[in-house]
């Protein structure tokens, strides 16, 4: 990490959560001069008990991170993931007969659909690439007053001191105060259900396949983990329930527990599961931003919008944020461009709020769509995943779209 201490910078990005202190990296790796501040200490982060999620890393957010240096940095072993399954039942039934199913065929050759990496190793591999490059100060814990000014931005730092920048970022997360200073509009969509993320180990191997389950409640996947030496068959689960119903399931004594994940897993059978560690629930909803720009300003992931975890995209779209903001920010640095200018944050909003707009659309349908036991829409929703199955095209189709290739 730098030791430099500058008065100007190219831009400033505030907040180091993955999106943001990727975004860093990434521009950093190219020579950019860059600000990252955060109002927590990085190390504290790495703290597992923070956060119990593992992300599905895309094939082109994973291509991302490694040209920002971050994928090189990883502590442990990431697991690929081979194959998809998607189903549709109820709980302790058989699921529909009717199913999608992607396989390596599906994907681009000698690629994976995704990885799953920990949200622990990712955060301990951001932390060892922030302190490589010489063009990026980090100032953790510590907050600015943000000042927009025609052609700079004016940071007044708590610690003391106050610099400038050409462009600021917002990467805060759905609480963007960035977003507020500049009053952007925000539309929210509430679900009113709660997602119970946890890990488990089974007695049998799960072969790299990912299960996507649709049920009445809320979805149900179980996500390939790498194995350990204590428990070398491991998934990870996000399982979304109503409100009073998800409360209940996430207290329950860990044999019952088990029980009811064994009952949403439809016809995969994994032999015996013991839930493993402990269990985070979370509130679940969907937003987004009315515009991802201001004057010399940019918003990031979760700043921008926060989408329903039905299809695991969430950290891949404000990666592909990141991909797009980038690739722009570079090409100007390497004109010596000014990287805050209208023309520039336009290209940046045209590159990404439409598909970000089209896949929180995606996700909100399916959520509705299968998150219901009416029988005619069980019907139609099943005729949906099998058609979609038998038209190898319309798979590979979805498949490059999710990876980001």
């Amino acid at each position: 990490m730098s030791t430099m201490k500058k008065t100007h910078y190219d831009l400033c990005i505030n907040g180091a959560g993955p999106v943001g202190a990727t975004l860093a990296c990434r521009l950093a790796a190219e020579g950019v001069r860059v600000l990252l501040i955060d109002r927590a200490p990085l190390p504290g982060m790495e703290d597992p008990s923070l956060d119990g999620r593992a992300y599905a890393i895309a094939e082109g957010s994973r291509q991302m991170l490694e040209a920002a240096g971050i994928w090189d940095n990883l502590p442990g072993v990431s697991q690929p993931i081979r194959e998809i399954r998607v189903s549709d039942g109820r709980p302790h039934e058989a699921a529909s007969p009717l199913f999608l199913h992607f396989g390596v065929e599906d994907a681009p050759e000698g690629m994976n659909f995704g990885w799953m990496v920990e949200a622990r190793d990712l955060r301990v591999a951001i932390n060892q690439t922030l302190g490589q490059y010489e063009t990026l100060d980090v100032r953790a814990p510590d907050t600015g007053t943000f000042t927009f000014h025609p052609d700079h931005v004016s940071i007044r730092l708590a610690s003391g001191s106050t610099v400038t920048a050409k462009l600021a970022i917002a990467a805060e997360g759905r609480r963007s105060p960035l977003r507020e200073q500049a009053r952007i509009g925000l539309t929210k969509i509430p679900y009113h259900q709660y997602g119970i993320v946890a890990t488990i180990a089974h007695e049998k191997p799960h072969d790299g396949v990912a299960l996507e389950h649709f049920l009445p409640e809320g979805p149900f996947a179980r996500l390939p983990m790498p194995g350990t030496p204590e428990h070398p068959h491991r998934s990870a689960i996000v399982w979304a329930e109503g409100e009073g119903r998800a409360q209940r399931f996430h207290s329950l004594p860990h044999d019952v527990f088990a029980r009811e994940i064994k009952a949403r897993m439809g016809d995969e059978d994994l032999g015996a599961i013991t839930p493993i560690g402990r269990r985070w629930i979370y509130p679940l909803s969907a937003q987004y931003a009315q515009t991802y720009i201001a004057p010399r300003l940019a918003l990031v992931g979760d700043a921008a919008h926060g989408i329903h975890p039905i299809a695991g995209q969430g950290l891949n779209i404000g990666f592909r944020d990141v991909i797009a903001l980038a690739d722009l920010l570079i090409e100007a640095h390497s004109h010596r461009a000014d990287p805050g200018s209208r023309d520039l944050l336009t290209r940046y909003q045209r590159r990404t709020r439409p598909g970000n707009m089209a896949m929180l659309a995606a996700t909100d349908i399916l959520e509705r769509l299968f998150g219901n036991d009416n029988p005619i829409l069980r019907r139609v929703r099943d005729l949906g995943i099998a058609g979609v199955h038998r038209f190898p095209r319309l798979r590979q189709a979805f498949v490059r779209r999710a990876m980001g290739v």
